[in-house]
């Protein structure tokens, strides 16, 4: 795994601090949008259909700290729209770290060269670069050329400047495990720090709903794309992902969501029920978990929109939580798919 080991014992130590307390609904990770507003139109995205005048919208640096004292989860996602968009993004993070939160800062890296500047190399700290495949792939997926050229070159800056470095991998119908075998090999010669793939939700605003992955075909997808992780060659790709979480994708486990597990705040609030899509919001995070019917979501609730869904904002706490249950599953979050 590329989580680093004082994530991994601050996080485990977390779960089991709530379990002793018998907490039942308790965040991993705070899943935090400060803007919706973006340099790119990606196809599959449903975060930038908003009109402008909540386009133009920033979250301060005060609600945004609010927010995680609010749910006190142990890491931060910032996403968006694009965080280097946002004029006070250094502030953000910088107040995240000095609360000692593991930080991903999502980006395009469209803007990240010119911005290192602005933020200082940080165990707690990491660039987490969306690539969705290798250069015709992903250029397609962002629906602008030369952006995976510019995806790698940032990447390149930003470890030779001393920075923690993941991807982002979304994947969709069409994609092939040769393909992004091809590039897991790239990124391990570039010496990223980690990757994170999973498959892409049919949000309801997205422009493309053509090629979103039912339940089965990401599992058969993903049997194949993880089918080299007991070789040579597998072994040399870093995932920063529970190994149970990607055996749930290839469909070895049975998980249901924990949405919980990552809330999303934005703009309007504290979404319900989760990042995927919105019920409403709750303008605290106790209401948020109070006054959201938890039994309407999930594969078991027959919520039509949460059938196919494999995402790792659900399911990944499901698989995180799960790792701390038994000796088995400790070891194999420890080992790996090998």
């Amino acid at each position: 795994m590329a989580i680093s080991l004082r994530q991994a014992v601050r996080v485990g130590g977390y779960i089991f601090k709530q379990k002793l307390k018998g907490n039942r609904q308790y965040p991993l990770v705070l899943m935090l949008e400060p803007l919706f507003r973006c340099n790119l139109a990606c196809v599959g995205c449903g975060k930038i259909q908003y009109p402008g005048e909540i386009l133009k919208k920033n979250m301060t640096p005060e609600q945004a700290f609010k927010a995680v004292d609010e749910c006190g989860a142990p890491v931060v996602t910032i996403a968006g729209g694009e965080p280097l968009l946002h004029p006070e993004i250094e502030i953000i993070t910088k107040g995240m770290i000095e609360r000692k939160k593991f930080v991903y800062l999502c980006t395009n890296a469209i803007l990240l060269e010119k911005n290192l500047h602005r933020f200082e190399p940080s165990p707690y700290l990491t660039f987490n670069v969306h690539l969705d495949g290798m250069r015709e792939r992903h250029d397609h997926s962002v629906d602008r050329e030369g952006i995976f050229d510019i995806a790698i070159e940032s990447i390149k800056k930003a470890k030779a400047a001393g920075f923690r470095v993941n991807t982002n991998t979304t994947v969709f119908e069409g994609e092939t495990a040769e393909g992004l075998h091809e590039m897991f090999d790239m990124l391990s010669e570039l010496g990223v720090d980690g990757m994170t793939i999973a498959p892409g939700y049919s949000y309801e605003k997205a422009p493309d709903q053509d090629h979103f992955l039912t339940r089965q075909q990401t599992n058969e997808l993903f049997r194949q794309v993880l089918a080299p992780m007991a070789t040579k060659r597998g072994k040399k790709w870093v995932f920063n992902q529970s190994p149970l979480y990607l055996k749930f994708l290839m469909g070895e486990i049975d998980y249901e969501c924990t949405p919980w597990g990552s809330p999303n705040y934005n703009i309007f609030g504290w979404q319900k029920p989760c990042y995927m899509f919105s019920d409403g919001y709750a303008q605290t995070f106790q209401e948020y978990l109070e006054t959201t019917d938890w039994e309407k979501y999930g594969r078991k609730s027959g919520n039509p929109k949460c059938q196919d869904c494999m995402m790792h904002c659900g399911h990944e706490p499901t698989a995180a939580i799960d790792a701390t249950s038994s000796l088995k599953n400790m070891l194999i979050s420890i080992r790996g798919l090998s």
